[in-house]
């Protein structure tokens, strides 16, 4: 290894990092596009047109099946075998599978988010909204997550999934124990012990409902993979897809919601071309998708022997692919770190690409329009107040750990 990779990966275990990612991801699309991460023991891509064509290989060059339960392996071997409950999760699934079997998931959960489904879902969103930013309003001030950013998607995700919305609190406590381990790059036996405990306290949870579903169906995502049995639809694979939605469905909107109002704030100008251009809203969320995506990290198993840049990938190895990186690629995007709420195209990759591209996309974007119209609209004076937000030490998601604002 060269000196230049071994300050590359002091760089990205930096704490520094997580304050400001984006100098060390120019210095890795520049320098080493397709870098060998010692530390983490996988290779990182960083580049907008590898990570996009690899991303449309999934299920032929690369696997998404298993790919989390081999971070067991950082375990000590004794300790292992009491973690079998999280590589089984992770080896079923939607999020977890390769086609043939992530084809016919994909299927299924699509019906719970067509265009007519989302249609109906915006009255309720708009209500959840407006009852949120009341109660914020009389306050004065609040932190637009803990008050706000929080409970929107929480309570949009339960009733998607079929959970009854006031007990958001516990599936958050779980989502935090659970997509802790996914974020992790070099796991701790702490992080596998909380992650165990709450995924086989989701899991019983969510076997309770399917039951009552099998005889009392709504119109709601359990109902329709208790539905989909008969056609065989598994039980891991039915508890692994909803846990999935439950983690993924509502962080990374309560980031989308934080980080692109901080942008706002610290670019006055867009902020006030959006107050008066309420309609560019739609596109100004695809800018903040780009700009601070959410989900950082696609991580893949490479199903065979791949060469990316010059770079041989062996068969097994893991292949971690910076979205982060790729939409702010100067080659795809001008001017890649400026927030640009007009940027037109902007074929970003939030929501990462190919068959694995987020199916609960269509969802996120129409909470977030409707955030931020309600947000601008009954807040003209919305203004960030101390202390400097600071964000979450988390190499998956992008997100803020609080926004004090006034109103």
């Amino acid at each position: 290894m060269t000196q230049d990779n071994d300050q590359l990966d002091e760089q990205l275990l930096s704490p520094e990092y997580f304050a400001d990612p984006y100098p060390v991801l120019r210095r890795l699309r520049e320098e080493d596009p397709v870098h060998w991460c010692e530390p983490w023991n996988c290779w990182v891509v960083s580049r907008y047109t590898d990570v996009l064509a690899s991303l449309r290989q999934d299920g032929r060059q690369f696997s998404a099946a298993g790919r989390f339960g081999a971070f067991l392996d950082a375990l000590p071997e004794a300790e292992r075998p009491r973690f079998q409950p999280i590589k089984d999760h992770y080896s079923v699934g939607l999020l977890h599978s390769d086609p043939p079997d992530h084809t016919r998931l994909r299927g299924l959960v699509n019906r719970a988010f067509t265009p007519q489904v989302m249609d109906g879902m915006r009255p309720r969103i708009e209500a959840v909204v407006d009852e949120l930013l009341e109660a914020a309003e009389a306050a004065g001030h609040f932190d637009l997550i803990g008050d706000f950013a929080f409970h929107l998607p929480a309570i949009v995700t339960a009733v998607v999934v079929g959970m009854p919305p006031e007990e958001r609190h516990q599936f958050k406590a779980w989502s935090d124990d659970v997509a802790a381990y996914s974020a992790s790059n070099r796991l701790t036996l702490e992080v596998a012990e909380n992650a165990l405990r709450s995924l086989l306290e989701s899991r019983a949870y969510l076997l309770e409902i399917a039951a009552r579903r099998r005889t009392e169906p709504r119109d709601d995502l359990i109902s329709r993979l208790v539905g989909a049995e008969d056609d065989g639809l598994s039980r891991g694979e039915l508890l692994s897809t909803c846990v999935t939605f439950l983690v993924g469905g509502h962080e990374t909107t309560t980031a989308l919601l934080a980080s692109g109002l901080l942008g706002l704030f610290r670019d006055p100008e867009q902020l006030a071309a959006l107050r008066v251009g309420p309609a560019a809203i739609a596109t100004a969320v695809e800018e903040f998708l780009r700009y601070e995506s959410p989900n950082q990290r696609i991580v893949r198993l490479a199903r065979e022997d791949i060469e990316i840049e010059g770079r041989r990938i062996r068969r097994g190895q893991q292949v971690m692919f910076l979205l982060g990186s790729a939409n702010r690629d100067p080659d795809q995007f001008p001017d890649p770190d400026c927030l640009d709420i007009h940027r037109s195209p902007n074929r970003h990759l939030a929501f990462a690409a190919g068959p694995h591209a987020c199916f609960g996309m269509r969802l996120a974007r129409l909470e977030a329009e409707i955030a931020f119209n309600a947000l601008l609209r009954r807040f003209p004076k919305l203004r960030l107040t101390p202390p400097e937000p600071e964000w979450v030490p988390s190499y998956q998601l992008r997100m803020l750990k609080s926004l004090p604002v006034a109103c």
